[in-house]
C-alpha cells in the first residue's frame, strides 16, 4: 500500500443524482469518490486533492483524504482538570474565606468523581491534598512528595467531565456534599454552600463548551432544610453577657470593646477588628453610632494572597465603597 500514490480524475456529472457533480480519485490503492451540489464546490475540492498530491502529502488509507485534513482527536477533559481550572479562574475575585470555602467544596466532591484505580489513597489524605494544593493556586507548587503522589493518582483516576451527565454519577456527587469527613450529615447551610460551588463549576464547564447544559438543573435533588428559629438556650442573656464582659475586662481589657461590639451592635468579628476611633460616635449618655466602612477577615495566610492572615476587604455582601 503506497500512501503517496494518488491519481485524481476529471469531474463526472450524473444528472439523475441530487448531488450531480462527482469528484473521483484513487489513493492508497482504492478508488474514492465524493459528490457535490454544484460544480464550483466540486472544482474546489478536486483542486485541494491535486495540490495535496503535488506537495507529496500522505493520504489516509481509511478516508482517502490527506492525513493532515483529519480533525484532531478531541481532548478529554477530566473533572479534576476542570475543577482546578475553575478554582484558578475564581481565585483573583474571591475573598480569602470564599477561596477556602470553594476549595473545601471541590475537595469534598472530587474523590467520588474517580474510577476504581489501584493505589487509591485514604479519603482524608486525598481531600487534604486536594484542598491544600489542587484547588489552591497559591499552594499548587508547594506539595510534598506524599501529596504529589496523591494528586497524581487523583489526576489519572478522575472521570471525564462528560460523565457527569449520567444521573447516577451526578447524584453520587451531590450526596457526597451532604456528608462530613466522619460520615455524619453536614449542616444544611454547609450543604447549600457546597452545592452552589459545584453548580457554578458545572456552569463554567458549559461556558467552556465542555457540557451542553448544566446537568444539576436536570435532576430532582433537594437540600435538607435549615432551622429558622434560634434556640434561646444557646444564646447568652443580657445578664450573662455583662458577666462575660466583666471577666474579659479583668483578663484582657483591650478585648472588652471587641466583644461588646459583637453583642450590643451585632457586628461581625471582621467588622469589629476593622473599626477605628474615627468611625465611632460615642456620647456620654444614650446610644451612639458606629460607621462601618471595611472589614478585616482572618483566615490562613495561604488563602489571602498577601502573606498575612488578615485581609482588608469591603463589607460582606456589599459593593466596594
Amino acid at each position: 500500500m503506497n500512501k503517496f500514490d494518488v491519481t485524481v480524475y476529471a469531474i463526472r456529472r450524473r444528472r439523475d443524482r441530487r448531488r450531480p457533480f462527482e469528484v473521483r480519485w484513487k489513493a492508497a490503492g482504492r478508488a474514492r469518490s465524493k459528490s457535490f451540489l454544484t460544480r464550483a464546490l466540486a472544482d474546489s475540492y478536486r483542486a485541494e486533492l491535486v495540490r495535496a498530491a503535488r506537495n507529496g502529502l500522505e493520504f489516509d488509507p481509511h478516508t482517502g483524504e490527506p492525513t493532515l485534513w483529519a480533525e484532531p482527536e478531541p481532548v478529554t477533559v477530566t473533572w479534576y482538570q476542570h475543577a482546578a481550572d475553575y478554582a484558578a479562574m475564581k481565585w483573583p475575585t474571591l475573598a480569602a474565606h470564599s477561596r477556602a470555602s470553594m476549595a473545601e467544596a471541590l475537595a469534598t466532591v472530587t474523590p467520588v468523581l474517580t474510577r476504581a484505580a489501584p493505589g487509591r489513597p485514604p479519603t482524608a489524605q486525598l481531600r487534604t491534598a486536594l484542598y491544600q494544593h489542587a484547588f489552591n493556586p497559591a499552594g499548587t507548587g508547594m506539595a510534598d512528595p506524599d501529596a504529589n503522589r496523591v494528586l497524581a493518582w487523583a489526576q489519572q483516576a478522575s472521570l471525564p467531565i462528560t460523565r457527569l451527565t449520567d444521573p447516577q454519577i451526578l447524584r453520587r456527587a451531590l450526596d457526597a456534599l451532604t456528608l462530613r469527613l466522619d460520615g455524619n450529615r453536614a449542616a444544611p447551610n454547609t450543604i447549600t454552600r457546597k452545592r452552589a460551588v459545584f453548580h457554578n463549576a458545572l456552569g463554567y464547564a458549559v461556558e467552556a463548551n465542555l457540557l451542553d447544559s448544566n446537568p444539576v438543573d436536570s435532576i430532582s435533588w433537594h437540600i435538607p432544610k435549615a432551622a429558622t428559629t434560634v434556640d434561646p438556650r444557646v444564646v447568652a442573656s443580657p445578664a450573662q453577657t455583662e458577666a462575660l464582659l466583666a471577666a474579659v475586662t479583668r483578663i484582657r481589657p483591650a478585648l472588652a470593646a471587641f466583644f461588646g461590639c459583637l453583642y450590643y451592635a451585632a457586628l461581625r468579628p471582621e467588622e469589629a477588628i476593622a473599626l477605628r476611633r474615627a468611625d465611632c460616635r460615642l456620647p456620654r449618655h444614650g446610644w451612639g453610632m458606629l460607621t462601618l466602612t471595611q472589614a478585616t477577615p482572618r483566615t490562613a495566610a495561604t488563602w489571602t494572597g498577601n502573606g498575612t492572615s488578615h485581609e482588608q476587604r469591603g463589607l460582606k455582601h456589599r459593593p466596594a465603597g
